[in-house]
């Protein structure tokens, strides 16, 4: 008998990326640092181009099933549009999901709980958020973006038709950018530094990520040196989950994870 073909397995990929979010600056934000990084910039990158969140969504729906032809899905799991963008998530992990961390990866970008910033809690109560999205999504990593994670007053959760993405800072970041004017696109074009020298890239990352951790260690002094790790490639280890910090490493993990989905173990 001749060898039996699973047509459930797509093993002959491309050295593609799809960045799947229906956020037009985190989606540029991933692609600008993929396109302008030496590892990364000769992967086939494609990120919806529409504006507007309900376009890129039609965008993204249009694609499902080309999905099994990449050999990586960067993907958008922030609270405020994970339920219009679900339905065509269930889908892309359907067909992918047999070839999950051997031909394909997932890499997931999110918020964050809730109750992330409750008083008297410690990142251990990103563990059930976490382990809910390995079930979901089987990735090989998560990267937690403190620009998406907004207090539930700060958000419009209805979702409906006149939904838009906040452009202002977080509330509790904001203090740091006391400029007039400044927004999340702004900061994030400023920190990536797309096109400048390495040093200042690497510059900019670091004032970021030490940014980012004193404030997080603002809300849990208790933990403060085991946060460290968030800025370690690792990341934090969380009981059985782990978490990265975007975009501590984000390049380096992307591009290791793409080398291992063109030469899978047998």
């Amino acid at each position: 008998m001749g060898e039996e073909f699973d047509v459930l397995s797509y093993q002959q990929r491309e050295p593609r990326i799809h960045i799947l979010t229906l956020d037009r600056v985190l989606g540029w934000d991933i692609y600008d640092r993929l396109h302008n990084n030496s590892k990364t910039r000769f992967y086939e990158l494609v990120v919806p181009k529409q504006a507007d969140w309900r376009l890129r969504l039609e965008e993204i729906e249009a694609i499902v099933d080309r999905t099994v032809y990449a050999r990586m899905l960067i993907m958008d799991v922030r609270r405020a549009t994970l339920p219009k963008i679900q339905q065509a998530y269930n889908k892309i992990i359907g067909y992918n999901r047999k070839d999950l961390n051997k031909f394909c990866f997932t890499v997931l970008v999110g918020d964050g709980p809730l109750s992330l910033f409750q008083a008297g809690k410690s990142p251990d109560v990103f563990v059930p958020y976490l382990a809910q999205h390995r079930v979901n999504y089987n990735p090989a990593v998560f990267f937690y973006d403190p620009f998406l994670h907004y207090e539930p007053d700060e958000l419009d959760s209805s979702m409906d038709e006149e939904f838009t993405l906040p452009k202002q800072l977080p509330r509790r970041l904001a203090t740091y950018f006391p400029e007039p004017g400044v927004t999340v696109r702004s900061v994030r074009q400023y920190f990536r530094a797309a096109e400048q020298p390495e040093p200042l890239k690497k510059q900019r990352l670091k004032v970021l990520a030490a940014l980012y951790l004193k404030r997080i260690a603002e809300q849990f002094p208790e933990h403060k040196n085991r946060l460290r790790d968030l800025l370690t490639k690792n990341g934090l280890q969380l009981a059985s989950e782990r978490m990265n910090l975007y975009p501590v490493f984000f390049e380096q993990w992307v591009h290791e994870l793409m080398q291992k989905a063109a030469e899978p173990e047998s």
